[in-house]
């Protein structure tokens, strides 16, 4: 099940994120070790809609469409910043002092988001 979006180009990243992390049992294990939470990413596209997708990583290590259960943060950004940010092109604490990125919850555990995203980066073609 693709978890890709047409309205949404960068939703082709939580494909990546969700092939690296079943990549094996052990990079799956340790993104959970890494991150022990649930992030909820809100996306907007350049049309105004907006889209939810969550990686847990505190229980499974999964990705799925929608905030998830309970998420421990959540990052509201677009859908371009976002790719950027997957890419390596952005910087998260640069979009967030922008005002580009907005996250709700325990802003310390985002922080721990960034060696997944780097895992995603070598596999996604964004």
């Amino acid at each position: 099940m693709s978890l890709k979006n047409d309205k949404f180009p960068s939703s082709a990243a939580f494909d990546a994120i969700n092939s690296a992390l079943n990549a094996s049992e052990a990079d799956r294990k340790d993104a959970i070790k890494q991150g022990n939470a649930v992030f909820a990413f809100n996306l907007k596209n350049a049309a105004g809609e907006t889209e939810s997708w969550h990686i847990d990583l505190k229980d499974k290590g999964t990705v799925g469409k929608g905030p998830g259960e309970k998420p421990t943060v959540t990052l509201s950004l677009s859908d371009s910043d976002f790719g950027a940010l997957v890419a390596g092109k952005a910087n998260a604490q640069r979009l967030f002092m922008s005002g580009k990125l907005k996250i709700k919850g325990d802003v310390m555990k985002a922080t721990k988001l960034d060696p997944i995203l780097k895992k995603a980066q070598t596999k996604a073609k964004l």
